[in-house]
């Protein structure tokens, strides 16, 4: 059965959390709804760690999240964010960006990089590192995001995060095999996008000892079949800090 005849949902899971005794991730991730239809989900490390790389972050992310909901295209909007960012700290800050798209007008998903960390992409059985080079926002003029754009289909699942989870290891002198951890999860009957980002972030805080050496963020998309259903469904769980 082809995704023309089955009808397919879109799940996102995120799992996140801070680098080790830093008390503000400076990562930072928001979702919008298109104007035309779809959704975006922007992905965002500021340069660094703690409350100035979560300023950093959630002023970039602010910027994509407000042009995309007036209809901006992807592209654009990276490009725009980073104008932004080089005006506002003088070309001294740098953000890696990410933003996943589901676009319902043309029934794509569109993945726009600005980060050293590829974005893994599962469709039609086939797994794919999305690793071209791409630079950070904020540094220099000319820089803007590397776009890749598919069709939709059943079973795609695309795989984003931050530096903290692609070196998780690094210290202990071992590494997250993220392709391998993809592999086994996806072919296992239920797997869902919350369960990936989970496993694949446990694994990661595992390798680190449980003492993140980074802000470490995960955001897995995945366009699945299901049972004919109009409901939309969100929920988002994260802890409360001690007051």
């Amino acid at each position: 059965m082809n995704s023309q005849d089955a009808q397919l949902e879109l799940q996102i899971g995120v799992a996140k959390v801070g680098k080790y005794a830093t008390r503000e991730s400076g990562d930072t991730l928001e979702m919008i709804e298109r104007p035309h239809g779809g959704v975006s989900v922007v992905l965002v490390d500021g340069q660094r760690s703690g409350l100035a790389a979560k300023r950093i972050s959630n002023l970039v992310t602010r910027k994509a999240i407000s042009l995309l909901a007036e209809g901006v295209r992807d592209g654009a909007a990276a490009r725009a964010a980073h104008d932004y960012l080089r005006t506002y700290r003088q070309g001294k800050v740098s953000a890696e960006l990410h933003i996943l798209s589901l676009d319902l007008v043309t029934r794509t998903l569109v993945i726009s990089r600005n980060s050293h960390c590829p974005v893994f992409l599962v469709a039609n059985g086939e797994l794919q590192a999305l690793d071209a080079p791409s630079e950070a926002i904020g540094i220099h003029l000319a820089t803007k995001p590397v776009i890749t754009e598919l069709g939709i289909v059943a079973d795609m699942w695309a795989i984003a995060f931050t530096d903290g989870i692609l070196h998780a290891g690094r210290q202990p002198g071992q590494s997250l095999d993220i392709p391998a951890l993809v592999r086994a999860m996806i072919l296992q009957n239920g797997t869902s996008a919350p369960a990936v980002a989970d496993a694949i972030l446990a694994r990661a805080l595992e390798l680190d000892l449980g003492r993140p050496q980074d802000d470490m963020s995960v955001l897995v998309i995945a366009v699945l079949p299901c049972d004919p259903d109009d409901t939309r469904r969100m929920s988002a769980r994260f802890p409360l800090p001690t007051f």
